[in-house]
Order: C-alpha cells, then sequence, then structure tokens
C-alpha cells in the first residue's frame, strides 16, 4: 500500500504561519490510493451533476473504498469556506457566489443515479449567509426525499453561530434522519484549531434537536491527535452524553499539508478501543472509533445499527 497523495489547496490565512512538518504514517493508516471501475464511475456522476464532494475537498483517506462502492458524500453551498480552521483542507475565504438554487435538484438526482440506501450531505460553512444556509439543506433534504423517498438522509451541518437560532427548526422540520455535527475537539484546543466556533455552542445546538424532535437522532465527532489527553475526550463523552447524542465517531486527525495544525501523536488502535469501550459505557447507542473513522464512513451501515441499538433499548427489536 502506497500514502493517499491528498492535493493541496490553497489557504491565504494559513500561507502566512509557518510550515508544520508532518511526520510519517504509522501502518495501520496507509490506504491504497484510489482507482477501479467504481470509483470513475462515482466521479463522473459527481463531475456530470457539478457536485463538490467533501471526500475530495478535504482530502479524505477512504475516497477511494467509498467511491468504488459509489457512495460519496456530497458538500453544498460552495467550494469556498467562511472559517478558517486549522484542521481542515477545505479553501477559506469570502465565497466568490450565492446559494446556488438548482444544486438540491442536481444533489437529489446523483442520490438517485448512485443508488443510494443511505447519504451523507455535508457543507461549508457560510457566515456570509443570513440563515447560514439553513433553508439550503432543508431544500436539499427534501428533494432527495422527493426523488428517493426510500433513501435515509444524514446531514452533517454548520454550527448557524450566526444566524437567528430559529433556522435550525428550519432543518429539523425537514426531517433528516439523523443530524450531525461535529464537536471536531475538545474545549481546550477551540481557540487553536476551530476558532470561529464555540465548544458550548455546538453542543447546545444538537441538545436542541433533540427538544425539537426527540425522535431524530444525533450524532457528533472528534479527532483525537491534536494534543488533547484522555481524560479530556473523556470529558467531551460526557458532556455530549448530558445533550442527548445517540452516536460518536472518533477518528485520527492527519495533517493536510505542512500549512496545517500539527500531528500531535498518531493514536494507536488500541487506544481507539480503549475510547469506544468507555464511550459505549456512557450510554452512546453507536460508536465508531478507529483511525480512519470519518463522520460519513460506513454511515449506512452504520445507521442500521443505530437504529437497531434503539429498537434493542425500547424493547422493540
Amino acid at each position: 500500500m502506497r500514502d493517499l497523495k491528498i492535493p493541496e489547496q490553497r489557504h491565504p490565512e494559513k500561507a502566512r504561519k509557518p510550515d508544520n512538518a508532518q511526520p510519517k504514517k504509522p501502518d495501520w493508516i496507509r490506504v491504497k490510493a484510489p482507482g477501479g471501475k467504481g470509483y470513475a464511475e462515482t466521479a463522473k456522476i459527481m463531475r456530470d451533476n457539478k457536485l463538490t464532494t467533501v471526500c475530495e475537498e478535504a482530502g479524505c483517506p477512504n475516497v477511494g473504498e467509498c467511491w468504488s462502492q459509489g457512495h460519496a458524500t456530497m458538500m453544498i453551498m460552495g467550494e469556498v469556506c467562511t472559517r478558517a480552521c486549522t484542521f481542515c483542507n477545505i479553501a477559506t475565504g469570502k465565497p466568490p457566489e450565492a446559494l446556488d438554487v438548482f444544486e438540491p435538484g442536481r444533489v437529489a438526482d446523483a442520490v438517485a443515479k448512485l443508488g443510494l440506501n443511505h447519504v451523507v450531505i455535508t457543507s461549508v460553512d457560510r457566515d456570509d449567509v443570513a440563515d447560514g444556509g439553513a433553508e439550503h439543506f432543508a431544500q436539499t433534504i427534501r428533494a432527495i426525499r422527493k426523488r428517493s423517498p426510500e433513501t435515509t438522509i444524514e446531514i452533517l451541518t454548520p454550527d448557524f453561530i450566526r444566524a437567528d437560532p430559529k433556522v435550525l427548526e428550519v432543518v429539523v422540520e425537514a426531517r433528516p434522519d439523523v443530524f450531525n455535527h461535529n464537536l471536531e475537539t475538545v474545549p481546550g484546543l477551540y481557540p487553536e484549531v476551530r476558532p470561529g466556533a464555540r465548544y458550548f455552542h455546538s453542543l447546545r445546538l444538537l441538545q436542541r434537536v433533540k427538544e425539537l424532535d426527540p425522535s431524530m437522532f444525533t450524532k457528533s465527532g472528534i479527532m483525537v491527535g491534536l494534543g488533547e489527553d484522555r481524560q479530556s475526550v473523556i470529558q467531551v463523552m460526557e458532556d455530549m452524553r448530558a445533550a442527548d447524542i445517540d452516536f460518536l465517531t472518533i477518528g485520527q486527525y492527519l495533517q493536510p499539508t505542512p500549512k496545517h495544525h500539527r500531528v500531535d501523536r498518531f493514536v494507536h488502535p488500541d487506544e481507539f478501543a480503549a475510547y469506544e469501550k468507555a464511550a459505549y459505557g456512557k450510554g452512546f447507542l453507536m460508536v465508531s472509533a478507529t483511525p480512519l473513522t470519518r463522520s460519513s464512513y460506513h454511515a449506512g451501515d452504520d445507521f442500521t445499527r443505530l437504529r437497531a441499538a434503539r429498537n434493542r433499548k425500547l424493547g422493540l427489536a
């Protein structure tokens, strides 16, 4: 196997910072380079529908595996993010375009062509839009429901921190099956890693989703290897459960370029297994904790397991 080459993107804010050395990856997180018929077919559908994917934009290490199976996480609202998180490989700055009113329909068309049983829709942050893109998410959900009514829908949203809090109701009323918003890291690292966000705002966002619709699954994730310690990760788990979050993901942070936040260390698979055990002990319905775990990695299979776990808890299995 050889390392997946992740293309460097332009990050004006990050370019002024000194480079951080990129350590050699251990064997347990090396992946095959993407390719093959399935990969090419998925890529063609994305290109034909003029869609952006977080798989490419964020340099996901699992893109080869997922695309070869016809799974792609579509990223709506453009390719430029208004935040400058130091872990992220998506281009940052002022978005050059308004939201595309035809994008929800193109997303729905791609979902139908791929024949997806479960789809994950994410986005850049659009702080330049009054509602943060809430209505655009809702329109995308409705378009997929109309075209592919049997497909379950998972959304991975921004924090809508600069919008009216009521915009969250717009998204929840569109009835996604899973509402995901990632905390990304422990609170002590927010000023350096996620400077435009607020830890407790993100927690409250997910808690509010449950208040609006107790039946909706909520999900959140963090990366490790950014400089956190075990106790801070355990505290995040406890905070998430206090917000009634159902599903936790934990994955290894991989530094996209020398301009990004440094990798503090590569966490051994045994530590991930210990985190998984601890998380289940705290009451999560579903936990995915491995070096290559990402929010949308194996999301369809995980959703099936998540739903089964709830049924068992309710005595319906």
